[in-house]
């Protein structure tokens, strides 16, 4: 078997990683937690190894691609966006790049339900008021009360696998959905939907069935009582949140983004916050990462107003590490890897999934 070079930006995971080894790869895994400098990423690349591992902190641009033109297999992003890889100098130099499609839906998909909940019912409010000894005992209303989520109405901005598997979660708590996305919504989706919650009134198991349907971002900006964001990162989408999305929500409503940091203007969200024209946010994703100290976020004034994640949505055990390839993003990861380095001209890189600049190989 070809003893292939492999370098690894990270380590993703022991178990992931073994199977390289046990396939007799030649790995090397950068051992700080801290992403590797360029000049490392370029140094190795350079050297001829056959494949790159990275992780969304890693830059890889033209300068990466052209350095391992002659050599490179693949780079295999261990997550599934890729904003921080050239596209365009991948497809020059006909290198794939593969991502982790799947793998990371629930994860990411509860992960924004629960911060949701967290930020509507004050969660965050509440266990500081107790552990700084301010709690002075039961009243009706005081010192705060929260939003009731029941029932409210939800619009998912993204309609893709994650924005699937989130909106089925909110229907679980009652919730009407309100959805659009680039393309027109999977109408298999909607009716499959729809009927679980007739089904659910029908039987009895709640009141009545909530409402599912497709319909204009600006009027799904108007309606809902939560927007969550589930899109990746383009030039269409960079601040899709902004000033003028912002004065189209409720005062009441609440934002929640587990997609791509740079989809939010963060200086207008914190206005907006400011002059009272949305209740809330939660955040798990930021333009710059990790969150700067100077960032206008931190602002103590909206520190109730405004939950902080440190891109976390994926950060389980099960979907971060799992070698298994259908259950893990590590697992995902390395599979494309050895199946692109091993599959020689069997593998058509034009329809293998995990590859995402198939263009490149039409």
């Amino acid at each position: 078997m070809t003893r292939f070079r492999v370098f690894a930006t990270c380590d993703i995971g022991r178990e992931a990683l073994d199977r390289l080894r046990e396939r007799g790869y030649d790995l090397e895994v950068y051992p700080d937690p801290d992403p590797p400098p360029k000049s490392l990423i370029l140094e190795k690349v350079a050297s001829g190894i056959d494949a790159l591992i990275t992780t969304l902190r890693d830059p890889v641009d033209a300068q990466v691609f052209e350095a391992g033109k002659d050599t490179l297999k693949v780079v295999a992003q261990d997550a599934v966006g890729y904003d921080n890889i050239d596209r365009e100098a991948a497809n020059r130099c006909r290198i794939p790049f593969t991502h982790t499609p799947g793998v990371l839906t629930q994860a990411t998909a509860e992960f924004a339900f629960f911060i949701l909940g967290a930020l509507s019912r004050k969660l965050y409010s509440s266990e500081r008021l107790v552990r700084g000894n301010r709690w002075k005992g039961w009243h009706p209303y005081l010192p705060f009360l929260g939003s009731e989520v029941t029932g409210k109405t939800v619009g998912v901005v993204g309609m893709g696998r994650i924005g699937r598997a989130f909106a089925r979660k909110c229907t679980g708590l009652d919730m009407n959905v309100l959805c659009c996305g680039s393309r027109p919504v999977d109408p298999v989706f909607l009716t499959a939907l729809r009927e679980l919650q007739e089904c659910a009134a029908g039987t009895g198991l709640v009141s009545r069935a909530c409402t599912v349907r497709e319909t204009t971002f600006e009027d799904l900006l108007g309606q809902s009582d939560y927007v969550s964001l589930h899109v990746p990162l383009t030039e269409r989408t960079r601040h899709l949140m902004g000033e003028s999305a912002f004065r189209l929500m409720k005062p009441t409503a609440c934002l929640i983004n587990t997609s791509r940091g740079g989809v939010v203007d963060e200086e207008a969200l914190c206005r907006a916050l400011r002059a009272g024209q949305l209740a809330g946010a939660a955040l798990d994703v930021f333009s710059i990462e990790p969150l700067p100290a100077d960032s206008p976020l931190r602002d103590p004034e909206l520190e109730d107003r405004l939950r902080l994640y440190h891109h976390f949505a994926s950060g389980t055990a099960e979907t971060r590490l799992s070698p298994d390839p259908d259950r893990g993003i590590a697992g995902c990861t390395v599979e494309a890897l050895i199946q692109i380095l091993e599959g020689g001209a069997a593998l058509d890189l034009g329809s293998f999934d995990p590859v995402v600049n198939r263009e490149a190989f039409r």
